[in-house]
């Protein structure tokens, strides 16, 4: 698939991605967006998220980013990017609904192609290293490399994860020499932390629990201790994964609180005895094999985590 075949004829683009957007939702929403200003200018584009991370503001286009409730109007095209199925869209599901056309280029396993053009290639690295692949190689501008890069590295953990491919590094090398500073992007984006952050990151580390002989581990943070910690979700990105670097863990549980009684999981894993994406699934959530999301209801989130855990406990005896 190549996106400008996907233009031809359209006059509006609306795009789309996945709610509390990560690195790659953002990454290539604004990679395909600014192609699209660009190369386009005769196409009235938006993309519509909710609020972005702060890390991520600095990418061209973010300042254009509206939220879906800005707008009820229709569009010919819409064009779904990182997002497994139309319930993670939230809001935005409704550019989707009353579009002439639609596209979806993703890498969640749990997708089942829902739109009418669908690019789904589960072992892909990220949605980031697809879209590098759809657009035209020598109209990818520097900071549309921005983009694409700041994806590629928050999905694969900057290289670490097992998704990441000869291509996957093959792509980023190409990305490196059109002159984007990686090693900024790397540090504001993925590894540098608020005090804030590093304080809520101890706390969930002091409280964390072991399960099933130190294979798995499991933390969380109440609502309480959020505002305790003057923190919001997007402030606990990494927590997760901090735990999974346990020496010995093969699987790491994380909840945070959302409205009373309801907490989002996070789940991450080594190694390929257990498949996240089967069990975020069977809560109605999506993912990938090693790293999956979904939300829970109850009160006791400990209760929760051992719910999870037993579901882990079952594929490690399968």
């Amino acid at each position: 698939m190549r996106l400008e075949e996907q233009l031809r004829g359209v006059s509006s683009v609306a795009i789309a991605g996945h709610i509390r957007p990560d690195g790659d939702c953002v990454g290539s929403c604004l990679a395909v967006y600014n192609y699209i200003t660009t190369y386009f200018p005769q196409i009235r584009v938006q993309v519509f998220l909710e609020p972005i991370p702060t890390i991520f503001h600095f990418l061209q286009g973010a300042a254009q980013i509206q939220e879906a409730s800005a707008t009820d109007e229709a569009f010919d095209l819409c064009i779904v990017l990182d997002c497994g199925d139309t319930g993670r869209l939230g809001d935005a599901v409704k550019f989707y609904t009353s579009a002439d056309h639609t596209v979806c280029i993703d890498h969640h396993v749990s997708n089942q192609s829902f739109a009418d053009v669908n690019l789904i290639v589960p072992d892909a690295s990220s949605t980031c290293e697809l879209v590098y692949g759809v657009l035209e190689p020598e109209r990818i501008t520097k900071s549309i490399a921005e983009c694409i890069y700041t994806g590629m590295i928050h999905d694969t953990g900057v290289f670490q994860y097992s998704c990441t491919s000869k291509s996957t590094m093959e792509i980023a090398g190409r990305l490196m020499d059109m002159g984007i500073d990686y090693p900024s992007i790397v540090d504001k984006t993925f590894y540098e932390k608020t005090y804030a952050q590093n304080r809520v990151l101890g706390q969930a580390l002091l409280k964390s629990r072991l399960y099933e002989d130190a294979k798995c581990i499991g933390s969380v943070i109440t609502r309480e201790e959020m505002e305790q910690f003057s923190v919001l979700p997007k402030h606990l990105d990494g927590i997760v994964s901090q735990l999974r670097v346990t020496k010995e863990v093969e699987v790491a549980i994380f909840l945070y609180g959302l409205e009373e009684g309801s907490y989002k999981v996070s789940t991450r894993c080594k190694g390929d005895t257990v498949d996240l994406s089967q069990i975020a699934m069977k809560y109605h959530g999506g993912g990938h094999k090693k790293a999956a999301g979904f939300t829970l209801q109850g009160d006791d989130p400990w209760a929760l985590i051992e719910q999870i855990v037993a579901d882990v406990k079952e594929q490690l005896q399968d």
